[in-house]
């Protein structure tokens, strides 16, 4: 009985090692083939934004997050990879009145008043097919920009929840 049990589990050993490096291996694949490395360029789109009626916001958004994604994956933009492009579909910059309850509820792990950011960072072949979707919600406390009560306020806001979704995207799509 022994040489059988020690057969078994030996086969069952090398089964688990073999699907161990397999699924390395399919891992090692889709991350090269996604493009997670290096990214040709960076770039934002507020079109959607824009289309709601971000005006002003949307301009200052982009120049914000797109030199938030630059100085974030700043090692890798350049040379062959696809291009990461940030599509923002909607930011909300709610009202800041201390710690109160107007902001959008049970969005972003509970109530008071905080802005969110969202978009979906799309990995761009050369050919413009997209290789990958990456939805992010980017939520930070309307405080964020300091006191509510000076004019710089808001812009330092769009400035810091930019930084935060650059942050976060950064771990999303890690190095290979």
């Amino acid at each position: 009985m022994r040489p059988i049990t020690i057969a078994v589990r030996t086969v069952g050993g090398i089964a688990a090692a073999a699907l161990l490096c397999l699924m390395l291996a399919q891992a090692s694949v889709t991350q090269a083939a996604s493009g997670f490395g290096r990214f040709a360029s960076v770039r934002v789109d507020v079109r959607p934004f824009l289309a709601e009626g971000g005006g002003a916001q949307a301009e200052a958004l982009r120049a914000d997050l797109t030199l938030a994604l630059r100085q974030a994956f700043a090692g890798r933009i350049g040379g062959r990879g696809p291009s990461l492009v940030v599509v923002v579909r909607s930011l909300s910059l709610n009202a800041y009145a201390g710690s109160g309850n107007s902001g959008r509820g049970g969005r972003g792990g509970g109530g008071g008043s905080n802005d969110y950011l969202d978009g979906e960072a799309l990995l761009v072949g050369a050919n413009g097919q997209v290789l990958a979707r990456h939805p992010q919600l980017a939520v930070l406390p309307a405080s964020s920009g300091g006191a509510w009560y000076d004019p710089a306020s808001e812009r330092r806001r769009i400035a810091a929840i930019a930084e935060q979704y650059a942050q976060w995207l950064v771990r999303t799509l890690p190095a290979e």
